[in-house]
């Protein structure tokens, strides 16, 4: 048992280090000898776990699904309205991304730098996804206007939620993040929302951005 712990632990220490240096370097530029040597572990240790760098990648990607999922599952069984529930599933998700580097360095690679491979969703379509769900549920409440082509905002949102992160790696620190967020739901609501129940929503991102940034 204390063995199969170590092991636990070896490979969870490779993947976080992994994760700091392709979020940070991109996973071209980083070597497996650069993980070892981030991680303070052996090259033995390394191909015990993970025969090649693509398939650290996948695993990284595998678990910023499953965050993601987390968040999401959470969410749903709060009794929210659909669009606070979107609302809330980004934050959370740019939360995340905050907090640690495995849902940024997901994101990166995502981007294309690496091939998602089957059963694994793409997170793109995973979010697009739960954003067209939501989105559904939002017009059947007249959160939104009835008339909206779901799938197109749906797209144009998940677009505009990983182009905030693009951009701000290079231009900012990742903790403006939730203030980025903000910014895209302020601009959203403004042509989703009727107006009799805008300022409920443009409040609600207020609020999330102060609660993330916290």
């Amino acid at each position: 048992m204390a063995r199969q712990l170590r092991a636990e632990q070896t490979r969870a220490t490779i993947i976080t280090a992994a994760a700091d240096l392709f979020d940070r370097r991109g996973y071209e530029s980083t070597s497996l000898s650069d993980i070892v040597e981030h991680a303070q572990v052996t090259k033995g240790a390394l191909y015990f776990h993970f025969a090649a760098k693509e398939d650290l990648a996948h695993a990284i990607m595998e678990l910023q699904s499953k965050a993601s999922r987390e968040v999401t599952k959470d969410l749903d069984g709060r009794g929210y309205s659909s669009l606070e529930t979107l609302m809330r599933i980004t934050f959370g998700i740019a939360r995340l991304s905050v907090e640690g580097p495995i849902p940024r360095a997901g994101l990166r690679l995502a981007t294309g730098e690496v091939a998602v491979r089957p059963p694994l969703q793409h997170p793109f379509t995973e979010w697009r996804d739960i954003a067209t769900r939501k989105l559904l549920g939002a017009v059947k409440e007249s959160d939104v206007h009835p008339d909206i082509d779901v799938d197109a905002v749906a797209h144009s949102l998940v677009s505009f939620f990983v182009g905030t992160r693009v951009v701000g790696r290079t231009l900012e620190p990742v903790a403006h993040q939730p203030r980025r967020l903000a910014e895209m739901w302020r601009l959203t609501i403004r042509g989703l929302v009727p107006v009799t129940r805008r300022a409920r929503y443009v409040s609600l991102a207020a609020r999330l951005e102060r609660e993330r940034s916290a």
